[in-house]
Parts: structure tokens; sequence; C-alpha cells
């Protein structure tokens, strides 16, 4: 993990410790996510899952929400990474990217930061043996948000 900061370390970190949270009983697939806020506080979700699936909520959008019930909108970075329930954190190299919709949301909060604000994602397998490196705005290309709509979100900025 040579490559990856000591801030981007200890959210890779955060995320993986966030998969023994997720309540994943359908898919058995935990994801776990951390946002390393603006000001540097870590702040990690998991997925939950439910049984009518529309309701179900990814780990993202988790600590999404999370850090907006705790005040805090504008973050420099994020760290996700997923496996299969019946794995080990040791047995799984896959990295886990965010879907559509997280994508979208982690979009709307970069938009707020402003046009040249762009959060680095870390996607990183529970054994830390594949990481890659990317930034919200390379995971959804040509994006569309409140900027493109004449929005002033500087009140929402926290």
């Amino acid at each position: 993990m040579a490559e990856l900061t000591a801030e981007q370390h200890q959210a890779l970190e955060a995320a993986i410790a966030a998969l023994g949270r997720s309540y994943n009983p359908y898919s058995g697939f935990a994801v776990g996510a951390c946002l390393v806020m603006a000001d540097g506080e870590l702040v990690s979700g998991a997925n939950v899952e439910n049984a009518a699936f529309g309701p179900t909520i990814c780990a993202e959008r988790s600590a999404i929400v999370r850090a907006n019930a705790e005040g805090k909108r504008l973050f420099r970075g994020l760290a996700v990474t997923g496996r299969l329930a019946s794995a080990t954190n040791e047995e799984c190299d896959a990295i886990t990217a965010p879907c559509g919709v997280c994508r979208q949301v982690l979009f709307e909060l970069t938009d707020l930061g402003g046009h040249d604000h762009d959060p680095w994602v870390v996607l990183g397998s529970p054994s830390r043996r594949r990481i890659e490196l990317t930034t919200v705005r390379g995971l959804l290309p040509h994006a569309f948000g409140p900027s493109d709509l004449g929005i002033d979100l500087a009140s929402f900025r926290t």
C-alpha cells in the first residue's frame, strides 16, 4: 500500500473495518465505505439490505447520510471495499466500486465543493493486495449536477 497517503490508508482501514457492520442477509455481499471529511474526520458506513430491495442503502450513501446528519457535507476523499460474506478479508482480492446511484450522490457533494473540487477515491480489496486510485469525477465523467442547473449551494456547504 505504498502508493497510498497515510490519510488514504486510514480511510481504507476504516472501510475494511466497516465490512463487519454490513447487514447483508440477501446478497451476502458486504460493502464498507469511509469518507474523509474536509476537516479530516473519518465517517464510515456499511450497506444495509432490506427484503423489499428498494429500501436497501449502499455503504457509500450510508456514510454520506451519517456525515450529513452530523452537519458535514464537504469531503476530500473516500475509500470503498467489499467482499462476499462467506470470504475472509485475506481471501478477497477483488475491488468494489460505487454503483451508479452512489456515483451520482457522491458527485452532488463534489459539486457542492465547487467546480475544481474532485475528492480522491481509493478502491481497495479487503486483502489490501489490489488498490486503484481515482476521483469522484473520474468515476462519473460528464456528470450532471446542481451547477448545471445554476443552483447556488453556498448555504449548504458545511
